[in-house]
């Protein structure tokens, strides 16, 4: 039970609406045995032909009850309702509270079509712990164990049978059954989170399945996962009725039984022969309220397993964000000191003992080959993680105490990736600036080169209607927005034609001329104007300087820059 734990502490919340749920409950449950009950005493009593004013009494309960139950039941439904769509609010809210501190490291374990099983099947199925588990099995109970006491005024073999009825019809049962289908609810959910991340996968990938052309093998493998989904989930539903039809069974049985004893102690003189339309009442109405228990533990289980994924999304050791906020308006400084960080499961560490110090004001450019650390340097400074060694500070203030957003506030950042929102240019560049009009985004796109898009222009899932060059530009239209002095780009023009990128970088240098500026690239050339290079090789620093203390040294550097003028000569 400790993966509810969650979901329970979410539940008792809602005690008002818990309790309104319970109390009308057990209220309508009580009122319908009772109209039944008197309906079965009304058919014998009217038999015996008894005085008007009695038929009169009887008749006017079972109005009271009917009327009863139906309010009773209409106020359960109204609560519990109410309360179960309030509770799916609050274990939404708590995924994502969960899942929004791990991005973006949490898709190096788990894939977007994982996930979105997860935030749709398994929430949807916790819909069913209120009403299903957590509140029914109580009111059943009550109700049972009232009916109980109430039949053992006339007799205890039949109070005796009631008990019975109940502890087969609403434990034994359901827990054989539950045992049963353990196994393929576990093959239902699982075989879910498949489906989904192959599908996902499957459009994602549509393009390069056809280029390569493996679109047929991978979409054999993809209706191979939905026959085995639809299989498990078959067999699962079959294992449910079969479920419902024993309890039924026993269900029936029970009536009988009581039907059987009845008559035996009415011939016995035990038990006066009126009562025994109303006990065959009451015990159809008590057992086919007690039908929905056999799906309680099944619920619980499914209910357990949909916790238990929902909520193991597990973090980073040590990761968190600080409570100290950056005040400083002008440009950062950074340090790194002696910082060693690893990607989960990776066998060599992505940065090893790096450090680097970035002043305020400082044009500090990272340059290295491909995957020798470069980007995981942006990654740490915007305290997107935290390193397993070494301290990194911002401002003198270690990182670790500052909180996110106020490093993000104080930072201009474009990532190896940047994402586009579908929609429009405008609202893309609207996440910059709120409060930009349309003539000023039309100044910064043609600052960028873009005078062909207007805030109008579309822009399809993740920019796909754009080619490399305006991603990169469009990205940094966004950043030139925003009003910020520290600078940590990556690759910026990495995908424009030489002309265009000598123009905004000249453009850029104008507008950072006196910000923090940190500088991640492969391309060595206008590396003159850097106050400080960083040379990075399999996540070590292995030189620093600047451009002419590192030509002089005729080191790593000199080499790279040697190579990068014989290629372009």
């Amino acid at each position: 039970m400790k993966e509810l734990r969650t979901v329970l502490a979410l539940v008792a919340r809602e005690k008002k609406d818990i309790w309104f749920s319970i109390v009308f409950g057990v209220l309508a449950g009580l009122t319908t045995v009772g109209l039944f009950g008197a309906s079965g005493y009304l058919i014998s009593k009217a038999a015996l032909a008894p005085p008007l004013y009695t038929l009169i009494i009887v008749i006017a309960m079972v109005k009271l009850f009917g009327f009863t139950r139906a309010l009773g039941r209409y106020v359960e439904r109204l609560f519990s309702h109410r309360a179960t769509f309030t509770i799916l609010s609050h274990i939404r809210t708590r995924f994502f509270e969960l899942l929004e501190p791990e991005v973006p490291h949490i898709f190096r374990k788990y894939r977007s079509g994982d996930l979105l099983a997860r935030v749709i099947g398994d929430v949807e199925s916790l819909q069913n712990f209120f009403l299903r588990v957590y509140y029914p099995p109580i009111v059943l109970l009550i109700v049972f164990l009232s009916t109980i006491i109430f039949t053992a005024f006339f007799s205890w073999m039949l109070a005796l049978l009631f008990f019975l009825g109940l502890v087969i019809v609403g434990v034994v049962i359901p827990f054989i059954a539950t045992l049963k289908q353990r196994k393929s609810q576990y093959s239902v959910r699982e075989g879910r989170g498949i489906l989904s991340t192959k599908l996902a996968e499957w459009l994602y990938g549509f393009r390069d399945l056809k280029i390569y052309q493996k679109q047929e093998e991978t979409e054999a493998e993809l209706r191979e996962s939905m026959e085995k989904y639809e299989a498990a989930h078959e067999r699962q539903q079959l294992q449910m009725a079969g479920g419902e039809g024993w309890n039924l069974l026993a269900s029936l049985t029970a009536t009988w039984a009581v039907v059987l004893v009845s008559v035996w102690q009415i011939g016995a003189g035990e038990l006066d022969g009126i009562f025994l339309a109303m006990f065959i009442m009451i015990s159809l109405m008590v057992f086919e309220d007690a039908g929905p228990m056999a799906n309680v533990p099944r619920h619980l289980e499914d209910n357990r397993n949909a916790a238990e994924r929902l909520f193991s999304l597990p973090g980073r050791t040590g990761r968190h964000s600080g409570d100290v906020s950056l005040e400083s308006s002008g440009p950062l400084s950074f340090s790194m000191e002696n910082v060693t960080y690893s990607f989960p499961e990776s066998l060599t560490p992505a940065l090893q003992d790096a450090t680097i110090s970035f002043p305020a004001g400082s044009k500090t450019a990272i340059v290295g080959a491909s995957g020798s650390g470069k980007s995981t340097i942006q990654q740490l400074l915007l305290s997107m993680d935290v390193p397993e060694a070494g301290f990194i500070k911002v401002q003198g203030e270690d990182m670790q105490r500052v909180s996110q957003e106020s490093v993000w506030k104080e930072v201009n950042a474009i990532l190896q990736e940047s994402h586009f929102f579908y929609g429009t240019v405008r609202d893309n560049l609207l996440l910059a600036d709120k409060d930009a009009d349309d003539r000023k985004m039309q100044e910064v796109l043609e600052r960028v080169k873009l005078p062909h898009l207007s805030p109008e222009h579309p822009v399809e899932e993740k920019g796909g209607n754009l080619s490399g060059g305006e991603k990169q530009r469009l990205a940094l239209a966004r950043v030139y927005l925003k009003p910020a002095r520290t600078w940590i780009l990556d690759e910026p023009f990495s995908s424009v034609d030489a002309l265009t990128e000598s123009e905004l970088m000249q453009d850029f240098w104008e507008t950072a001329a006196q910000d923090t500026v940190i500088l991640i690239s492969h391309n060595l050339k206008g590396l003159e104007q850097m106050d400080n290079i960083v040379v990075v090789e399999q996540g070590q620093v292995i030189e620093k300087g600047s451009y002419e203390e590192l030509m002089e040294r005729k080191g790593y550097f000199y080499r790279m820059k040697q190579l990068e003028n014989t290629l372009i000569g």
